[in-house]
């Protein structure tokens, strides 16, 4: 692709960076911002920079939060014996938006995948097993993925999880083997949800 323009060619190639975002897509979206007013990309700009520079994590389930402790985890309404653990916000989100669940969330950051060389170490798989420790959770519902690295995680997980009397579950598998949780539909996820079923019994599927 040939650009007249060192400046438009940068900025392509920049936009081009972003996950699913072609060169002739990140060129249309610049040549889409060009056309806008000064102000509206500058705020487009600084919303970003601001995301970078102040965005936190929650300290108790990793969420990305604006303060210490997200919203959900302050919430005093959810049942913290109820822990949820997803791979990431966007799980978070998928599950919220099904309004079937009112325990906590707990986000790994991640999935185990020996062939990425993201172990264990890598996630936030030590907090949760140090939060378990402390006996708050009764029960821990697996909603990974269910793909070979989300089943091999929730199988590490539940390994490091025995003596400690936790009851473990797996969202039932109305969402098809392979799938992103993320794409699931919210009526197929919330039962999915209500429908979990004790993680020993997906291990003999």
């Amino acid at each position: 692709m040939e650009f007249s323009s060192k400046l438009l060619e940068n900025a392509v190639y920049e936009m081009s960076q972003l996950p699913g975002i072609g060169k002739r897509t990140a060129l249309r979206l610049v040549l889409h911002l060009l056309k806008q007013p000064k102000e509206q990309t500058a705020r487009l700009a600084n919303a970003l920079i601001n995301l970078k520079d102040n965005i936190k994590f929650c300290k108790s389930c990793h969420n990305i939060s604006d303060v210490e402790v997200c919203e959900i985890c302050s919430n005093p309404r959810r049942d913290e014996s109820l822990v949820c653990v997803v791979e990431d916000i966007r799980d978070v989100m998928a599950i919220e938006n099904t309004g079937q669940f009112l325990g906590l969330y707990h986000v790994l950051g991640g999935k185990i995948s020996p062939m990425e060389g993201v172990g264990p170490q890598d996630l936030t798989i030590h907090s949760l097993v140090e939060k378990a420790k402390q006996g708050k959770i009764k029960e821990l519902i697996f909603a990974l993925s269910s793909t070979m690295e989300g089943d091999t995680t929730n199988f590490y997980i539940y390994r490091q999880l025995e003596g400690l009397g936790i009851t473990t579950s797996t969202i039932a598998r109305g969402i098809a083997v392979g799938d992103e949780l993320e794409y699931a539909d919210e009526v197929t996820l919330g039962r999915s949800i209500l429908n979990r079923i004790p993680f020993e019994n997906s291990l003999k599927v």
